[in-house]
């Protein structure tokens, strides 16, 4: 296409800091640009193409529902709904699903549904707590639960009803709980944070908690959850069962889906409560059917753990490579991770500059935070794909000009 980057300046918002590239085409965890220049892709669609990309189980998912059914409406069933929302409700610890678009509706009906309960059960309780460096989505509300100051000073006055604490701290959640709590709400990791991994008992005392006060815990597994973690979901890793669950990009491999998923008890929405137009669209569920089974059969999920988890699991092949790297160039200040999420903490703010020269070389990755670069391949990543990333990252970090 010529003249892209005019379009782009011409049509678009300015509201991303996008690659300066024409991305045209993807297979697995490789994308090309106009050029025909090819990439090794360890953003992996913003951590969503579980299966890397255009995966054959999809494309054949995809086109054999585009040829039966592809909207129908929230006013009928489909079978696609029926039997995502089966497998979701068999594989995890939840009783009802609601399917959406994306991870901040997802939130968004999580939250509504955690107020419902409030007000049937809790005498009207409304307040949700949040923590610092959380992130939920971009929606009004959503903004006011993410934790993170520069998402929310641009549009202040926010929604109220929403308290932000430390994370990875209890003390706080328990002086932060009031009449008017009815739900905590965390991500078992931080991602968009930067890759925040709690401590050992955090979020067992979080359950804890919740139970004492008869109030909900709800689990943002919008990244973590489908595999990313190195289990289906990342609350079985931490010896908890949260009362809900949301869910999105990894779930539908590339296509746009959320859900939000609730235990028998808090399932209080009635006739009217809630709803989408596009939720339950029978050509995206039946591609997060394909994508799910796909995980299942041929347990992709521990191909994550195997590729790269944390120390309580194990050293892992990436993991190891990255502290390889670490131990290397002093400017790194640390390297951790879980399953197929991990971050590089610099001493300096060059993770931009890190970025770019790796985009140079043929590697996308993503600069979280100034200081640090996240890495979220597909989960179907190997390890010659592993070394060849490892290898750009020794070939960009000596030419980096730093002080």
């Amino acid at each position: 296409m010529k003249n892209w980057q005019e379009l782009e300046r011409k049509y678009l918002f300015n509201n991303v800091e996008r690659l300066p590239i024409l991305m045209v085409k993807g297979q697995g965890a490789r994308v090309w640009d106009e050029n025909g220049k090819k990439y090794l892709d360890f953003v992996g669609g913003w951590a969503v193409c579980s299966l890397g990309h255009c995966h054959p189980v999809m494309i054949k998912a995809l086109n054999k529902q585009s040829k039966i059914l592809i909207q129908a409406g929230p006013h009928a069933c489909t079978p696609p709904q029926l039997q995502l929302a089966e497998l979701l409700v068999k594989t995890s610890c939840l009783d009802r699903v609601f399917f959406c678009n994306s991870g901040a509706e997802a939130n968004e009906g999580a939250v509504k549904l955690a107020r419902r309960y409030g007000k049937l059960k809790l005498s009207g309780a409304y307040e949700i707590i949040t923590t610092f460096n959380s992130f939920h989505g971009r929606t009004l509300a959503m903004t006011a639960a993410t934790g993170q100051p520069h998402y929310q000073d641009p549009y202040q006055p926010l929604p109220a009803g929403f308290k932000n604490v430390a994370y990875n701290d209890i003390d706080a959640i328990k002086s932060a709980t009031t009449r008017d709590t009815c739900a905590v709400m965390l991500e078992p990791v931080q991602g968009e944070g930067g890759v925040n991994i709690p401590d050992e008992g955090y979020l067992k005392a979080a359950r804890q908690w919740c139970n004492e006060k008869g109030i909900l815990l709800i689990l943002d597994e919008i990244q973590t959850g489908i595999g990313r973690l190195g289990t289906m979901f990342g609350y079985e890793q931490f010896g908890i069962e949260p009362d809900i669950l949301t869910l999105a990009k990894g779930l539908g491999g590339g296509v746009p889906i959320g859900a939000f998923l609730a235990k028998e008890k808090c399932a209080v929405f009635a006739p009217g409560d809630h709803g989408s137009t596009f939720g339950s669209n029978p050509l995206m569920c039946a591609t997060a059917i394909a994508v799910m089974k796909y995980i299942i059969k041929n347990d992709v999920a521990g191909n994550a753990m195997r590729g790269m988890a944390c120390s309580v699991y194990g050293s892992q092949y990436l993991l190891e490579g990255l502290k390889k790297l670490q131990s290397k160039y002093p400017f790194i200040n640390e390297v951790h991770g879980r399953g197929l999420l991990a971050v590089i903490e610099f001493k300096q703010e060059i993770s931009n500059s890190v970025r770019m020269a790796c985009l140079e070389n043929g590697l996308l990755v993503n600069s979280v935070k100034p200081d640090a670069i996240r890495i979220m391949p597909p989960l179907t990543i190997g390890k010659q794909e592993i070394d060849e990333a490892l290898g750009i990252f020794d070939k960009v970090f000596p030419k980096l000009k730093i002080q």
